[in-house]
């Protein structure tokens, strides 16, 4: 039976082969299929895997994220949110033990981490997605400054010199980009890029722009290599032209964290 082309993701476990030597076989107990497409083109796909036997699935678990099949991140949002708030209660509850210094370590360790794990893969996505792990930051702003929640958030994330979620997105994309383009990133996110080259010797040939693609829907907008892309293209010239990656990072976090409180 043929398959049509469309976008097919398969999560898998691998074990070596007892008693070969450079051989893999799969677990079968751990693979999980998960097909991304249109929705009438997902169940004629689901129809013919299990036909082979294997059940696609809504949603699977890869290197801790969860992913669904329309790729809209709702069940990793829900997922962090759970983990987050229950280490935030018990954080919470050593505020009168410790200093607000070591409180903040645990705080970046139990809940900013979470927060930014993987935080790459969420470029694009809306608004009110994105606002549930803002929700997160916020409330472990208010635990690490006794803030009430009938105060203003925003004086409390500028006083601690946090980045909003939306904006930690953004700085992460970007990071990406420079370094696939100073040959310090995958291959893979490299041909994503082409710089833009003009047919006459212009003042935007000094600026790394990039040729954004061409797309017609919003999941095409969505996409890492179009949206970081944007951004890339937007940013000024001086953080582009960076020497060091540790120069990059702290320009562009000035110019984000500008943008944000100003």
């Amino acid at each position: 039976m043929t398959i049509p082309p469309l976008s097919l993701s398969v999560g898998v476990s691998i074990k070596s082969t007892t008693g070969c030597h450079n051989f893999l076989q799969l677990n079968a107990d751990k693979t999980e299929v998960i097909v991304f497409g249109k929705k009438k083109d997902i169940r004629r796909i689901t129809t013919a895997l299990e036909t082979k036997g294997l059940k696609a699935k809504n949603t699977v678990k890869s290197l801790g994220v969860f992913i669904d099949s329309e790729l809209t991140f709702n069940s990793h949002m829900k997922a962090i949110t759970k983990s987050a708030f229950y280490h935030l209660k018990n954080v919470a509850k050593l505020r009168g033990l410790m200093s607000k210094q070591d409180l903040e370590k645990l705080v970046h360790a139990f809940i900013s981490s979470r927060v930014d794990y993987c935080n790459g893969l969420f470029t694009g996505l809306p608004k009110k997605t994105i606002k549930q792990l803002q929700l997160i930051q916020n409330a472990a702003a208010r635990v690490l400054t006794r803030t009430k929640r009938s105060h203003h958030i925003t004086p409390v994330l500028r006083s601690l010199h946090w980045l909003p979620v939306s904006y930690r997105i953004d700085f992460k994309a970007l990071l990406l980009v420079f370094k696939s383009l100073n040959g310090m990133g995958p291959n893979y996110l490299l041909d994503m890029f082409q710089l833009y080259a003009p047919t006459r010797s212009l003042r935007s040939l000094q600026k790394k722009l990039l040729v954004e693609p061409a797309v017609r829907t919003k999941c095409g907008e969505a996409a890492f290599s179009c949206y970081a892309v944007k951004l890339w293209n937007q940013l000024p010239e001086d953080i582009k032209n960076a020497p060091t990656v540790g120069s990059f990072k702290s320009r562009l976090k000035t110019k984000l964290f500008s943008d944000a409180f100003c």
